[in-house]
């Protein structure tokens, strides 16, 4: 059995992943910015015996998180096996409305983190030849997406980031797995607002669904995953289209509520 590393473990899908790994006999380190939830969920994944977790809290967008993470994986001599990224967070509304503090910071936890995390853990799965990463991308980054500019953009970074690290690592004994769900009950359809938008009214996953399908897709070793299948027909539709209407229809489906509710 080895040790899986879950990035935004507290809830949604990082925490049904958390649980899949705990079940098939792994260990697990979990990493989320709330440390009282990292700890229920570490006693809920020991209460068996069979695994150990450790609860680490880190705010993967703070300068200089993602070296403190891998310094307390080394001092514990965590090798980690899997690596899950998964924490994302995301805005609703025009670009220029919003602080510029928020975009930042969400270009620092979904783009920048990956790419530290997954550089700072890879060269000693290859060392050891074996190893798998999981990167949660988004139906979101196969399109633009207006009035969630730099969410949409975010994802198609981790897209297209996963896909190319697949095939230069084929042969290598580590695979990378991207798991592109549609809308899913989650917090971040709260937390972002756009549980309120036109996009929420359409089919939305569980998190369990969507952490059941990208954990068979990872163990399978398969690249590419997408949720459902509508959610597999939008993206073949995007792909299809003319991208002013591409994005006509993204904006429509993410406009913001109007005051009083109506979108």
């Amino acid at each position: 059995m080895g040790i899986a590393l879950v990035t935004g473990a507290s809830s949604g899908i990082g925490r049904e992943l958390a649980r899949l790994f705990a079940a098939d006999g792994h260990s697990v380190v979990l990493v989320a910015r709330r440390q009282e939830r990292l700890d229920e969920l570490a006693r809920e994944l020991g209460a068996a015996g069979r695994v150990e977790a450790w609860p680490i809290a880190c705010d993967l967008a703070a300068p200089g998180a993602v070296d403190a993470l891998v310094q307390t994986l080394a001092a514990r001599d965590l090798h980690v096996d899997f690596l899950v990224n998964n924490a994302g967070v995301g805005t609703t509304g025009p670009f220029v409305d919003g602080p510029a503090e928020a975009e930042i910071a969400m270009t620092e936890l979904n783009v920048t983190a990956v790419v530290r995390l997954t550089r700072a853990l890879l060269p000693g799965m290859l060392a050891r030849k074996h190893g798998r990463v999981l990167n949660v991308g988004s139906t979101a980054g196969f399109q633009p997406g207006p009035f969630m500019a730099t969410y949409y953009a975010s994802k198609a970074f981790v897209n297209h980031f996963s896909e190319a690290l697949a095939y230069e690592l084929a042969g290598s004994g580590v695979s990378v797995t991207l798991s592109c769900p549609g809308p899913t009950r989650t917090e971040f359809g709260d937390v972002s607002g756009i549980a309120k938008s036109k996009l929420f009214r359409l089919q939305v996953a569980t998190a369990e669904s969507v952490a059941r399908q990208a954990y068979r897709a990872l163990m399978r070793g398969r690249v590419l995953v997408i949720h459902g299948f509508l959610n597999w027909l939008g993206v073949e539709l995007t792909r299809l289209g003319p991208r002013a209407l591409v994005r006509a229809i993204v904006a429509g489906l993410n406009r913001p509520p109007l005051p009083g509710g109506t979108p």
